[in-house]
């Protein structure tokens, strides 16, 4: 892309089956503005310089990146969902007895289940093959347990990747960035110089560390522009709960079960992080030597009738259409919002899908083999 023209990046959260919400508004938008420019479908993934995504966002970050249509990523969850995960956080003690023994086995087929799912959108893609085909940027996040520190894939567009990470399939690289601890199994990833040598890392939930990698996004961002390049951030959350609590003194003990066995924790830091990172991507762009702008979107509050779906690992059918319904309505309403030449921010989402170059099938659908 022209230096005269925008940096864009694309980070996507975390959220586990909210996933389904962040790929259905993706595809609902950008199938709006295919259809008002005249053309059949848009190259979301060749819209943005750069891709960011952690856990479930890794799992969007790389479909959208490799060209694969975001509705079948709504597929993964709706089909595979269930499978991938088999057994819900328990709410009591007796549910907890029994999650005991019957937890390593769900998370042994869990991890199979997405896996495979995984392999059926990917394919055997690796981030080198990808950046070499596509010319897209990614970066994915994940923890690399052997030394308790953040690790962060990505695709040779900086010379001090020094392809470090170009035969990691993109398959393994989501395993990499899902694997929630108590949710799923960690990833153990063969070292993908040496297939079948023995060697290995095992890789925890990037959304340990970044669920929100907004901040990710705009220092790989910075890295890669020279000064006084515009640089656009659209950072996509996974439709959170509404945040707070008042807590009366009487329950500041909270113990296991409170904390539903770690779920309700797992909660806390999303929450906390989205505003926190997102709070922090807008103050550094205020100081930088360039015009820099940070989109947090959908901002829509969410309504009550939505609070009951909303849990990481809620796989109900009734779940999951409830998800897609809130992420077409409020699609809809960004959409809206272009219209309005008031609206600054909906003129920039205006930008970016107008300059959206065309899906390119037979090419895109070549590099998938």
């Amino acid at each position: 892309m022209p230096d005269d023209k925008a940096f864009r990046v694309l980070s996507l959260d975390g959220g586990g089956m909210r996933g389904t919400y962040t790929a259905t508004y993706l595809d609902r938008l950008a199938s709006t503005f295919a259809q008002r420019r005249g053309i059949d479908r848009l190259d979301l993934g060749r819209g943005f310089d750069l891709i960011v995504g952690s856990s479930t966002g890794a799992i969007i970050a790389c479909a959208v990146a490799v060209g694969v249509p975001l509705s079948d990523v709504v597929d993964l969850y709706r089909k595979h969902g269930q499978a991938i995960f088999p057994r819900r956080l328990p709410s009591g003690i007796l549910e907890l007895v029994w999650d005991l023994r019957a937890r390593p086995g769900a998370l042994t087929a869990g991890d199979l289940a997405l896996r495979e799912a995984l392999t059926a959108t990917l394919g055997g893609t690796t981030i080198g093959a990808l950046y070499r085909d596509r010319k897209i940027a990614l970066t994915i996040t994940a923890v690399e347990l052997s030394q308790h520190r953040s690790w962060v894939f990505k695709t040779p567009h900086l010379k001090a990747t020094n392809h470090r990470d170009d035969h990691y399939r993109l398959v393994d690289v989501c395993m990499a960035s899902t694997a929630a601890p108590i949710y799923r199994s960690l990833a153990a990833i063969e070292h993908p110089d040496k297939p079948g040598s023995a060697g290995y890392n095992v890789f925890a939930d990037g959304g340990l560390w970044a669920n929100n990698p907004v901040l990710v996004g705009l220092i790989e961002a910075l890295e890669m522009t020279g000064r006084g390049r515009q640089i656009e951030v659209f950072s996509l959350g996974t439709c959170p709960y509404p945040a707070g609590e008042q807590i009366p003194r009487s329950d500041v003990n909270r113990g296991l079960r409170e904390w539903k066995f770690g779920g309700m924790a797992a909660g806390l830091s999303i929450d906390a992080q989205e505003f926190a990172y997102d709070k922090m991507a807008r103050m550094l762009s205020k100081h930088l030597d360039r015009s820099c702008e940070v989109l947090r979107f959908p901002r829509e509050q969410i309504p009550a009738a939505l609070m009951p779906y909303l849990e990481l690992d809620d796989t109900r059918a009734e779940a999951i259409s409830a998800l897609i319904n809130q992420a077409r309505c409020d699609a809809d309403k960004a959409n809206s919002r272009c219209g309005d030449p008031a609206d600054r921010e909906g003129r920039i989402i205006c930008g970016l899908f107008a300059d959206m170059p065309a899906w390119n099938r037979p090419t895109v659908e070549a590099q998938l083999q």
